[in-house]
């Protein structure tokens, strides 16, 4: 069922994600010390801080994962729909 929200409600395969950013953070761990070892400061560095926000992003999708099925819920159930502010009650 599409509702034309899908941009704002989408949810990413998690596990492909982790996969993904564990293979990205191996691949920029090592890049980073080979070009130190040969002495490459610059590529060292932006390896290194690709490696930082690799390391970042894998934490966010993990944490995502131990939360449930909020972020991760069965295809039997459908998108959530976003929180609208003007219908919310005032608190």
């Amino acid at each position: 069922m599409r509702t034309g929200n899908e941009p704002m409600t989408a949810r990413s395969p998690l596990r492909l994600r982790c996969a993904l950013a564990s293979w990205g953070l191996v691949c920029t761990a090592g890049g980073t010390a080979l070009f130190a070892l040969a002495g490459r400061t610059g590529w060292a560095l932006a390896c290194g801080f690709l490696a930082l926000v690799t390391a970042v992003d894998l934490a966010v999708v993990v944490r995502h994962i131990r939360q449930g099925p909020h972020y991760q819920p069965g295809r039997d159930v459908p998108p959530y729909e976003p929180v609208d502010e003007r219908k919310r009650p005032p608190a």
